[in-house]
């Protein structure tokens, strides 16, 4: 009956030490998956942090990439800006010269020697190339001899401005002699300039002609209006 007890206490105390090592091991095994679960999590944080970074950066990136676009495309405007600036610019063309009263050096000039009302000298006027010009409703300046003795008005009314441009022709006549004398001056040439202010009056070839009071028509279109006879 003792050795049973004995025996019966024996195997209680074995089971109560296997009881504690079995709980002593899963103590130590949950102190363990924990520590791994520690472990195994330290990581996944980092890989958090380096993603926010990560993302951060590629926000920096976009941001910079935006600025940079924003730029280009100011740059952009501020180029098609100036180019339809110099596009419209380059449509316009330079208007210097055009609708300007006309200077004698814009015109190409000629004469010819006509026989009507006891013959005069017919002045032709163009514009030159590239010029658009307005010649004024006043008589041209045209003067005789080295006293520069000028032409008086052959028309009681002053005429109309003629614009000059391409082929568009004007035409004014001289009788350089109104006198029934034989006086005068023989030249061969006369100085024909638009209005006493031209400051590039041109001299023209003449026959010789004998010079007294002459008179001279205002700008006409039409070369059988600038006959001057005189009254």
């Amino acid at each position: 009956m003792r050795k049973h007890r004995i025996r019966t206490t024996a195997l209680a105390a074995t089971v109560l030490a296997a009881a504690l090592s079995l709980t002593a091991c899963q103590d130590t095994d949950a102190e363990t998956g924990a520590k791994e679960n520690v472990s195994s999590e330290v990581p996944a944080d980092n890989a958090g942090s380096d993603a926010s970074e990560g993302s951060g950066t590629s926000k920096d990136s976009g941001a910079a990439k935006g600025s940079d676009t924003s730029e280009a495309t100011d740059t952009s405007e501020a180029a098609a800006s100036g180019n339809a600036s110099g596009s419209a610019a380059e449509g316009s063309g330079d208007k210097s010269g055009y609708g300007q009263v006309c200077g004698a050096n814009d015109i190409s000039w000629s004469t010819r020697s006509e026989t009507q009302a006891g013959g005069y000298i017919l002045i032709i006027a163009k514009a030159n190339p590239g010029i658009t010009c307005v010649l004024p409703a006043a008589l041209p300046t045209v003067a005789f001899g080295s006293d520069g003795t000028e032409a008086g008005p052959a028309e009681q009314a002053v005429g109309e401005a003629i614009t000059l441009s391409g082929s568009t022709t004007a035409y004014a006549g001289v009788n350089p002699k109104t006198t029934k004398d034989n006086g005068g001056k023989e030249l061969d040439s006369i100085v024909v300039a638009v209005g006493n202010t031209d400051p590039n009056p041109v001299s023209l070839p003449v026959d010789t002609i004998t010079v007294e009071d002459p008179i001279v028509t205002n700008w006409h279109t039409s070369a059988a209006d600038a006959v001057p006879f005189s009254s």
